[in-house]
């Protein structure tokens, strides 16, 4: 993964892809109006390496991302933030109903059911010693900070955050209004990962987030309708390829089927490695859909 280059997906916006199959997650480096950069998620614990890399390509050497911005802490999205926060010495920006989780343990209150099904049980049987020392290796908390109130994201003083609560407590996507772009985390993806089918071979749909890894599935609806009123352009999801034609269109319909529905994604973009975009992205060719009714655009 080290070898790894982010890819430009909308301007100043560059997408590294960490992991394969099921486990690959998205991270975003992305640049302000004022040329500060920042990432936008941060993998899992062992994509530090990978990241750092992408970061000094980009950048250059001895340059370095002025903070870290979480969507949400899960292990496929914060793993390596503790990792790349202090080996940049920057902070590490979540919502502040998500700092509560920065500590890396089981809090039975904000379980999801693979907690409940899987995760718990394991680490139950697990010595006392070699439990602390997993959940230690997750704790963040010596460099995570809570996002401002008002919305203001540090490092982009052209972007917002917006709440979209469900997944987890205080996840959050991440807003650029002037034209439309949208890192959305577990929000809303581009990759079918609800059903055994889809998480087995990619199969892109504009979806909700995974059930089992879904804190509160009412309150993930309303977040997929949250995200379809802001209509944007281009989005970035957590997972899935980026989403540039028909974006908007789209959501509006997932957000009117019941919970998790997912639709067929056309329009999504492979980007090119060092290539800018000067404006909507463009997919070199439209996927066909899996059945005519599950068309999205």
């Amino acid at each position: 993964m080290a070898g790894q280059v982010a890819r430009e997906i909308a301007p100043g916006v560059h997408m590294l892809t960490l992991g394969r199959g099921v486990a690959a997650s998205n991270a975003y480096l992305v640049r302000s109006a004022d040329g500060t950069c920042v990432l936008i998620d941060a993998g899992w614990r062992g994509s530090a390496r990978a990241i750092d890399a992408a970061a000094r390509q980009l950048l250059g050497t001895g340059t370095r991302p002025a903070a870290i911005l979480l969507t949400h802490i899960h292990p496929d999205h914060s793993g390596a933030a503790g990792a790349l926060a202090r080996g940049w010495g920057v902070p590490v920006y979540a919502h502040a109903d998500e700092v509560v989780m920065a500590a890396g343990r089981y809090l039975p209150e904000r379980s999801m059911p693979l907690d409940r099904w899987l995760v718990v049980p394991l680490m139950n049987l697990l010595p006392a010693r070699r439990r602390a020392a997993v959940e230690a290796a997750g704790d963040i908390t010596d460099v995570v900070r809570p996002l401002d109130p008002s919305g203001a994201v540090p490092g982009l003083p052209d972007w917002e955050y917006v709440p979209t609560p469900g997944h987890t407590p205080g996840h959050v996507a991440y807003l650029r209004r002037a034209d439309g772009v949208l890192v959305s985390g577990d929000a809303v993806l581009t990759v079918d990962l609800n059903s055994l089918v889809g998480a087995v071979s990619g199969r892109r749909r504009l979806a909700g987030p995974p059930r089992v890894t879904t804190w509160d599935r009412a309150a993930a609806q309303r977040s997929v309708e949250s995200v379809a009123a802001l209509n944007p352009r281009v989005l970035a999801p957590g997972h899935g390829p980026p989403l540039a034609l028909g974006t908007a269109r789209a959501l509006h319909a997932l957000a009117r089927r019941p919970w998790a529905a997912s639709r067929t994604v056309r329009g999504t973009v492979r980007p090119a490695p060092g290539r800018g975009v000067p404006g909507l992205l463009r997919s070199p060719g439209a996927l066909r859909p899996a059945r005519p009714e599950g068309r999205c655009c």
